[in-house]
């Protein structure tokens, strides 16, 4: 909770200086105002809260939040519900997620009204009435509505800049970040970030997750130009290839987004570790709470090694307790440049593709995406095929593909399993499976235990010895192996140590790595020290940089030691 009062970060309901409340428990509701046709921001606590600022006559309770429907999607309302073309441009149109709001009145639409529209003939008509539909009310009505909520904004830019700077004044202006995806929220956060410190020169990251509408990359090439002065970086995985990855391990559900790691978390740490090696940042997020149940659980400024992605950040969040409505207000009263694709309907910008993706969304891009959207249903329904699903295009177009849980009925679903036995001949030592040879990427996954040192071994058997990093003593013993029934296998053998089972716990973690590594660059993002790498196919732990903490093998962290574990485990 943030203290606006005294700028301060509080857990407390009333802040423990001044008394007064923190700002999350000042929720806000939208009022109508039907001689003004805008909606109106109050505070619940605002006495006025019913008294249009403008005209002075009483409003009304409309809707949590709210969002403006621009005039392209206004067109495309108007066909959706068999109204002439244009007929509500002299009409101010609002919407929340498929509720729209047409000079104050309701009109709902139902999922079933995206997933069955003929979205071909929808395409059509949109070009061929597009030429005639006018942005000229649209903007009378947004300047109206800056006007109305002008108390608004001062206070969401007071604070927020308040905010920046406080959370700011501990880093060096050098280890400043701003997280940019090109939606909406990074694009505000962007800007107050620059205008709170007065600085336009600041790092941004752009990643680019190769899955980005055409809209994004073609606005984050713009917001390179407007900001000439910025230092743009764009972070992006160029060594997989998304369908290639979705064809091994399956495509990204609800609960099982591999896709951020691989194309947005990891590419983004490889930017940061260039530029910063293992100096801490401060990144600057556009998180909100209201954008749902997990970020509401969010710090405002969090370096949480459990909270936070990459270890590297401390983030900080100005604008966390935004609704969609303040977002837009700020960005449309300040004039700040953002993505088209808001303006064809979309309520959100990532990954066209994501499982997150309600039904609007993706019937959006039928629309404007025809020839991917064609794809990605293809090739749903050939892997719903391949994993034995008995109505493939029922359950990719019901959504349940969205709901997958782990690597059933995929052939990759082997490589996380630790198949093991224990050795005969010698106590506390573990024959594993390998899915390939032993060779110097295992031995090099040993590092984090301690100083790997061959010299020690028995040369004959190619034994590896790993010493305690801080007494220099023996725990752990490596060799190759030859075991039936495994075609490839290592033997390990924990010594000197009071808990060989723990010890055993951590080496099945880089076993399951050396066979179920996919390149997801999660452990990069983990490594604090920036000493693990993996480059082309190989996965490299840096000596010199690792520090032992052996965060990137506690299950806290990372469970399973592989984040292929959940993924690919089956029931």
């Amino acid at each position: 909770m943030w203290c606006r009062n005294c700028n301060i970060e509080t857990n407390e309901k009333n802040c423990p200086i001044c008394g007064q409340f923190t700002e999350e428990d000042t929720p806000v509701e939208i009022m109508w105002c039907g001689e003004c046709n805008v909606p109106i921001i109050r505070s619940v606590n605002d006495a006025a809260r019913e008294i249009c600022p403008i005209c002075g006559r009483k409003t009304r309770h409309l809707s949590a939040d709210l969002r403006p429907v621009f005039p392209e999607e206004r067109l495309l309302l108007e066909l959706l519900l068999d109204k002439k073309p244009n007929e509500f441009a002299g009409k101010s149109v609002w919407a929340s997620n498929s509720r729209y709001y047409i000079d104050g009145k309701s009109v709902a639409l139902s999922a079933s009204t995206f997933q069955t529209a003929d979205t071909d003939m929808l395409a059509e008509k949109l070009s061929q009435y597009s030429s005639d539909n006018s942005y000229e009310y649209f903007n009378e009505i947004i300047d109206r509505f800056v006007l109305a909520n002008k108390d608004r904004l001062f206070l969401l830019k007071e604070e927020a800049f308040a905010f920046v700077r406080h959370a700011a004044a501990q880093f060096d202006e050098e280890r400043i970040v701003i997280s940019f995806s090109g939606g909406k929220d990074s694009t505000a956060t962007a800007d107050v970030v620059v205008k709170a410190l007065s600085n336009p020169s600041l790092v941004h990251i752009f990643g680019d997750t190769t899955l980005e509408f055409p809209s994004t990359i073609e606005y984050a090439h713009r917001f390179r130009e407007n900001h000439p002065q910025a230092i743009f970086e764009i972070a992006r995985n160029d060594e997989q290839v998304f369908y290639d990855v979705c064809e091994d391990i399956g495509p990204p559900a609800r609960m099982m987004r591999w896709c951020c790691s691989m194309f947005k978390t990891g590419p983004i740490t490889r930017v940061i570790n260039g530029f910063y090696r293992n100096q801490q940042i401060l990144t600057f997020y556009g998180i909100r709470k209201s954008e749902s149940v997990s970020r509401s659980k969010y710090n405002r400024i969090e370096d949480n090694a459990e909270a936070v992605k990459i270890q590297q950040q401390t983030v900080a969040s100005p604008i966390f307790f935004w609704k969609d409505i303040d977002v837009w207000l700020y960005l449309l009263a300040e004039k700040v440049d953002f993505n088209d694709a808001y303006r064809l309907g979309y309520d959100r910008v990532g990954c066209w593709c994501c499982p997150n993706n309600n039904q609007r969304a993706q019937f959006l891009s039928r629309i404007y995406m025809p020839e991917q959207s064609k794809k990605w249903r293809s090739f749903l329904i050939a892997f719903a095929e391949k994993i034995g699903k008995p109505d493939p295009e029922v359950y990719v177009d019901s959504g349940k593909w969205k709901a997958r849980q782990g690597g059933n009925g995929l052939p990759a679903a082997g490589d996380v399993k630790i198949r093991f036995t224990n050795c005969t001949a010698e106590d506390h030592a573990k024959i594993y499976s390998l899915v390939r040879p032993y060779d110097d990427e295992l031995v090099g996954m040993f590092v984090p235990f301690g100083k790997v040192a061959p010299e020690l071994g028995k040369k004959l058997l190619r034994e590896v010895v790993v010493l305690d990093n801080r007494t220099n003593v023996p725990i752990l013993s490596i060799q190759p192996f030859s075991q039936d029934g495994y075609e490839y296998a290592v033997k390990v053998k924990t010594m000197n140590v009071a808990d060989h089972d723990d010890l055993q716990r951590m080496v099945g973690y880089q076993i399951r790595k050396f066979n179920a590594c996919r390149k997801c660059l999660k452990c990069e993002s983990i490594c604090r020290a920036g000493a693990i790498t993996i480059v082309g196919d190989s996965y490299y732990i840096d000596p010199s940089k690792c520090v032992h903490c052996k965060m990137c093998m506690t299950a806290k962290y990372l469970d399973g030691g592989c984040m292929m574990d959940k993924y690919l485990r089956t029931k």
